[in-house]
């Protein structure tokens, strides 16, 4: 089996859950321990998200550049990045990262189409909706992407920076973010921060939702065993 390379910490809730689920999914699939080997590079969360806010966006490539070259001087096969927003560089930097990555914007874009849905809202943080990296991914399978307001977003943005990053999610949140989602007439609800599936689950809402983290992992593990 390939070996999985992970850039994570951005958050480690995330990286947490996504080491977690690729391990639970292995198993399912599977049932033994074979599991395949993983390396994680983890970054600063606190630099990678003032890189973000601060659009500096050279500085930004360039710290992800370099974790994709720590990746494969560690020995992993490929790449995986364990949150949505630095996708939004991906496609600019590709050609100079040495080891293959698998897009968490593809496979989002991959699964939305095989359920044949055409309208996604986008939720995650703020920089991730107002960049246009999901709109432009996704304009390929033919899927149309919308965001919430700019109030919305920002509403949606505390929610994550403020709890979920720090593995806390609170029913005041879940339903502040159930409201906003239920203004909207989509046919589904793109969780693209890969914090947001501890906000809420699929019970919680009828739209719905595509839950990136679980995705992107399911992908990863396809890829792995060569399916």
């Amino acid at each position: 089996m390939k070996k999985i390379g992970i850039i994570g910490g951005i958050s480690s809730a995330s990286t947490l859950h996504y080491y977690q689920m690729l391990h639970d999914l292995f198993y399912e699939q599977y049932h033994h321990y074979y599991y395949p080997e993983m390396v994680i590079e983890s970054l600063n969360f606190q630099y990678f998200t003032d890189l973000e806010n601060e659009n500096k966006l050279d500085e930004y490539k360039q710290y992800i550049l370099k974790s994709f070259h720590n990746l494969e001087r560690a020995g992993a096969d490929f790449a995986i990045m364990a949150a949505n927003s630095p996708h939004s560089v991906l496609e600019e930097i590709r050609n100079d990262i040495p080891i293959p990555v698998l897009s968490i914007v593809d496979a989002v874009g991959q699964k939305a189409r095989d359920l044949g849905l055409k309208k996604l809202l986008l939720t995650g943080i703020a920089y991730t909706m107002r960049s246009n990296f999901y709109q432009t991914g996704l304009a390929k399978y033919g899927i149309e992407v919308i965001t919430p307001t700019v109030e919305e977003q920002e509403i949606i943005n505390k929610i994550i920076f403020s709890e979920l990053v720090i593995n806390l999610a609170t029913e005041a949140s879940k339903q502040t973010f159930l409201k906003i989602i239920s203004s909207y007439s989509v046919d589904s609800v793109i969780l693209g921060c890969t914090e947001l599936p501890q906000l809420l689950s699929q019970n919680d809402t009828d739209h719905c939702l595509l839950n990136s983290l679980q995705i992107h992992c399911e992908k990863t593990l396809k890829y792995v065993c060569n399916r």
